[in-house]
């Protein structure tokens, strides 16, 4: 087994998840639909921050280069590369990836690109189904007309500060409130979310050592070999795999990251549990589909029904209590989530980094 598939099941109530003209949303053209999705990208983020709070990490530095340039004789600021440490000791590094293209310099040699392929393949956070998931507009207030002490100020159209003598006189005649905004009408999202993850064991602890395609400098991996990570090969060519004692704490932090993981950007005013109703767990991909599906009811074609396979062959199904209020099931447990984190451990923990060929 090299790959291991995992799919998760969530509920969202009422919120976001990213922001663009209020939620994120594609159109379905056979149901005809707005559908509310959370980009790969949004999931993976979220997933390496529960992954460093596990494993007490700080996070990787990030370079931001901007310029000088002239314009027109004046100097303005233009911006330049992003890019990470390229050092896999920081977790997210190791297992989020890294591209680092510097920009040829006049004088200056210039460095060679280093890139690493993310082992964890994310989907998009989308609807089970496009008849289980939907958009609701909500319009807001900004209210804080109860309040005695508020400072209201009005100018004119030179930007002058009105009295309150003239302010009165403006309002006569006129229902209007100057403490009182109105927000405009926004999206949110609620329904049955599916997530899937791929995770490439031959890639997952070690880190290239091909010179014609490189994934770190020189510099790097000697400080990596003075740390214990031992040289090994694999399908991809000669390696370096991290140190045990490393990959048995991280590897309990990335099971714990893809158990817990949830959106929580942008949600101030519209937060959601998104808790897990259930989560699949096999090395076929055909399977962890069909693990958890929906199916388009028989009487009504406008309804579909929410489907967790509890007993297929070949994946490992794990369901929360939750999850009988809104799918038909037998075998919910109050510690699902717990038994799917342990099976993540057990899997991940059970391959052979060190010796793959």
């Amino acid at each position: 087994m090299n790959t291991i598939y995992i799919r998760t099941l969530k509920r969202a109530e009422h919120t976001v998840f990213c922001v663009a003209d209020g939620q994120k949303y594609y159109y379905d053209n056979q149901f005809g639909r707005r559908i509310p999705f959370s980009s790969g990208q949004q999931v993976k983020r979220s997933l390496i921050e529960t992954l460093c709070d596990a494993i007490n990490q700080k996070p990787s530095p990030t370079t931001f280069i901007s310029e000088i340039v002239n314009v027109k004789g004046k100097k303005e600021i233009n911006e330049g590369e992003v890019f990470g440490t390229c050092d896999p000791t920081f977790a997210d590094q190791l297992f989020g990836g890294w591209m680092k293209a510097s920009k040829a310099l006049e004088g200056v040699k210039k460095e060679r690109t280093l890139k690493r392929r993310s082992p964890l393949s994310i989907s998009a956070m989308r609807a089970l189904h496009p008849l289980l998931a939907g958009m609701q507009k909500e319009a807001g207030s900004f209210d804080r007309s109860e309040r005695p002490n508020n400072l209201i100020v009005v100018r004119d159209e030179k930007g002058n500060q009105l009295s309150d003598e003239d302010i009165n006189d403006l309002l006569d005649g006129k229902d209007r409130s100057l403490t009182r905004k109105w927000l405009n009408a926004s999206d949110r999202a609620s329904g049955l979310f599916v997530s899937d993850i791929a995770i490439d064991l031959r890639r997952l602890f070690s880190v290239s050592l091909n010179s014609f395609e490189p994934e770190m400098s020189d510099k790097t991996i000697d400080k990596l070999k003075e740390e214990g990570w031992k040289e090994s090969e694999n399908v991809f060519g000669k390696c370096l795999v991290a140190p045990k004692e490393l990959r048995k704490e991280w590897i309990k932090g990335l099971a714990k990251a893809i158990i817990d993981w949830r959106i929580t950007s942008n949600q101030a005013r519209t937060f959601s549990l998104m808790d897990t109703l259930a989560i699949s767990i096999s090395d076929n991909a055909n399977l962890i589909a069909g693990s958890i599906r929906a199916k388009l009811s028989e009487e009504d074609s406008d309804k579909a029904n929410p489907i967790i396979e509890e007993n297929l062959k070949g994946v490992n199904t794990f369901i929360t209590l939750q999850a009988g209020g809104y799918i038909q099931t037998k075998g919910e447990t109050s510690d699902a989530l717990e038994k799917a984190e342990e099976k993540l451990i057990e899997l991940l923990t059970s391959f052979d980094y060190e010796n793959q060929l």
